[in-house]
């Protein structure tokens, strides 16, 4: 920082504490702190909503590499019993489809939905540091403007006896607030542009996250319904009737009955 730069912070911070007791008039611009104020909101949804996304994708990634994991232990468990089984063949065939969603979804969707979805959301998000660089310039000068109208009302209210104090005073206060003028009626602009314009930014995004979700449901609707003709006809029947938890808790009992597992 240079000398220059932190004499001005010194004095800011001076204005701020003087504010704070009192002593130096706050100026409220209430169109500015509307706007801001919906400007926060906006951020903290577009940045809530990258971390969001990011973890939605992972959690999808992290489920496809379970499935595959769990695909593969099955099979094993199958293939090590009855190799020619249904059963075996069931898993034989579920390890496939997994597999393929697996590979479907890194192939055809993974990309896309960096491109879509993540890489805009991140773009959004780089211009936040821009906008709050803006807004903090902007509240800097409004400082430097409340100081020079409080040393121009000062000296309007106590003349001094040199001459030139009041026309100093007056430049100061007048370059002080067209400065700040200029800022603030820029930001009162703008951020609602900005913010009207993050339907038409997103609605790309969202359809495609719409068409990617709906494509994974579908591809493991279709490769996984091929898995079922491996099942008897009546399983879903027997299972509404309870009669595969009654199948269930009768080979649970024989595990018990088992030396191993604490039968007598």
């Amino acid at each position: 920082m240079s000398w220059t730069g932190f004499k001005k912070s010194v004095s800011r911070a001076g204005t701020t504490l003087l504010q704070k007791t009192g002593q130096i008039e706050r100026t409220v611009d209430r169109e500015f702190a509307d706007e801001e104020a919906k400007y926060r909101i906006f951020e903290k949804e577009c940045q809530a909503l990258q971390k969001d996304s990011k973890a939605y994708w992972d959690a999808m990634r992290a489920m496809t590499a379970a499935q595959s994991r769990i695909a593969e232990t099955l099979e094993t468990f199958y293939g090590a019993a009855d190799r020619t089984s249904e059963g075996a063949m069931a898993g034989h065939a579920y390890k496939r489809s997994v597999d393929d969603l697996d590979t479907t979804f890194t192939r055809e969707l993974d990309l896309p939905y960096r491109t879509t979805i993540s890489e805009p959301l991140g773009k959004m998000c780089a211009y936040f540091p821009v906008v709050n660089e803006h807004i903090t310039k902007r509240n800097k000068k409004l400082l430097d403007y409340d100081s020079a109208r409080s040393k121009l009302r000062k000296i309007i209210d106590k003349p001094s006896e040199d001459p030139t104090k009041l026309p100093r005073a007056q430049q100061e206060h007048d370059e002080s607030k067209e400065l700040f003028d200029m800022l603030n009626d820029q930001l009162i602009a703008e951020l609602p542009q900005l913010l009207d314009l993050r339907v038409p930014y997103f609605d790309p995004s969202f359809e495609a996250m719409i068409r990617m979700q709906a494509k994974f449901a579908e591809e493991g609707y279709e490769k996984l319904s091929g898995v079922q003709r491996y099942f008897a006809d009546n399983v879903r029947d027997d299972y509404a009737a309870g009669q595969l938890d009654a199948q269930v808790e009768g080979i649970l009992q024989e595990m018990r009955e088992l030396s191993i597992c604490g039968g007598n």
